[in-house]
């Protein structure tokens, strides 16, 4: 049983708020994606030495993934922890609080000191921090997608909430950026402060993010859901309990939960092995100047924005799932040529590797599921919903595949090819989920679902 919000389709759409509310959601975004990706950078270079200088090389690199997969453990629970907020109280108040402790851990984070500072307090220091960060990035995610959606046109709602998820190359270019000069470094000064500098750089972003979602108003889906639940309380509406919308997207949309986490494979594996694993790979097993993986994640990162836009615009136009599923298999298809170009150690054939994935593949997926994913879930629970999914899901396909590919890969990377047929393996489950999926790129906003006690 569904309710519409009553004149919420006719209200008429202040694009210029729209813009500035996207705006603020790519910013939080950056901020967002900076802070996770900055980790997994420092993660592949610096942390086996400073933080766990006693294990072996390949051991080292394991334990500083596997930290990195620690902020993954904590997401689903920020995201079932601020969706549930962000339904109850208010999608604004509560992306305040998740961007403050997302920037405030991450900058604790660069002040750490070291294991020969403080022995095994430095990693266990590390690992909290880590999971407060993760916490927080949580219910970052879905809550600021989730603004931008329910603020734009109607008819663009793929358009605008694309733009904040470029989040994660906006925050590559920074820190690939940041990371040019960290490596001029000598060994001794990387390791005691510069390492440290891409983590309190994060305080600028923090700034300018918080200066602007402080002018940003509630979300008018929200208020009015808000309203519209009461008022069928208020006049004893059976079909409208008292809400409870955690308990409700595993009671009543299990398996929008179930397809998001499928969805999610395509995405995150080829993002995170080509941003995270591929730097040390490419540097320690093949030899290959830092300088030339940073140079093809640069090109690739600026590329995305026009990619992003490309496809968003055609999701609003044929809708949400032949975009999809266009990029899952591009993953598919990319899988083993891809190596074959990083192995080759010529950088325009890696740049073109980078591009091929990414731009094509994995931007196409990226564009279009911001709104696809919040757009499963009904007004009253969509926040609860959308994070919540996304942020389990991140578990299986986001933050094990540095730790997965690493160790798949050997000791000396021999076994690259168990790595391809992993990235395959998710994009097949990524064209399933698609097939299951419905079509929801002409669907009302305004609808609200019954939820459960």
């Amino acid at each position: 049983m569904t309710a519409t919000l009553p004149d919420t389709g006719r209200r008429p759409v202040d694009r210029r708020y729209a813009w500035k509310t996207t705006v603020s959601s790519f910013l939080g975004n950056t901020l967002e994606y900076y802070d996770f990706l900055v980790y997994g950078t420092a993660a592949a270079v610096v942390f086996p030495d400073v933080f766990f200088p006693e294990a072996d090389g390949f051991v080292g690199t394991l334990s500083a993934f596997g930290t990195f997969a620690v902020g993954f453990l904590a997401r689903p629970l920020g995201g079932m922890f601020f969706g549930r907020r962000g339904d109850t109280r208010g999608r604004k108040s509560t992306l305040m609080t998740t961007l403050l402790l997302m920037g405030v851990s991450t900058i604790l984070i660069g002040l750490l000191p070291s294991y020969h500072q403080i022995g095994i307090w430095a990693p266990v220091l590390l690992v909290l921090l880590r999971l407060i960060q993760g916490f927080a990035v949580g219910g970052e995610w879905g809550g600021s997608m989730i603004i931008v959606l329910e603020t734009a046109p109607p008819d663009r709602r793929g358009f605008f909430t694309a733009w904040p998820n470029t989040g994660g190359f906006s925050a590559q270019i920074l820190i690939t950026s940041v990371f040019a000069y960290v490596y001029t470094l000598d060994d001794d000064e990387l390791e005691s402060w510069g390492w440290r500098i891409p983590f309190l750089l994060s305080a600028v972003l923090l700034v300018v993010t918080f200066w602007m979602r402080r002018s940003l108003h509630e979300s008018h889906v929200f208020t009015e859901a808000s309203k519209a639940t009461e008022a069928a309380r208020a006049k004893g509406d059976s079909a409208v309990p008292a809400r409870n919308p955690l308990r409700a997207i595993f009671v009543d949309d299990w398996r929008n939960l179930l397809l998001i986490i499928g969805l999610r494979f395509a995405e995150a594996l080829p993002y995170f092995l080509l941003t995270v694993f591929a730097l040390s790979y490419g540097s320690d097993t093949l030899g290959l100047e830092k300088s030339v993986m940073s140079d093809a994640i640069l090109v690739a990162a600026v590329l995305s924005f026009a990619a992003h836009g490309l496809f968003a615009t055609v999701s609003d136009r044929v809708g949400r799932r032949p975009v999809y599923l266009f990029g899952a298999v591009v993953v598919f298809v990319m899988a083993f040529p891809f190596f074959a170009m990083l192995r080759s150690g010529e950088t325009l054939l890696i740049v073109l590797g980078y591009v091929l994935v990414l731009n094509v593949g994995h931007n196409a997926i990226n564009a279009v599921q911001p709104a696809f994913f919040a757009e499963l879930f009904p007004a009253d629970r969509r926040y609860t919903g959308a994070a919540a999914g996304r942020e389990i899901a991140s578990i299986f396909a986001g933050g094990l595949t540095p730790f997965v590919a690493t160790a798949l890969a050997g000791p000396d990377g021999a076994r690259w090819s168990w790595v391809a047929l992993y990235v395959m393996g998710g994009a097949v489950l990524t064209v399933i989920a698609v097939w299951k999926a419905p079509e929801t790129y002409r669907r009302d906003l305004t609808a609200t679902g019954t939820t459960v006690r």
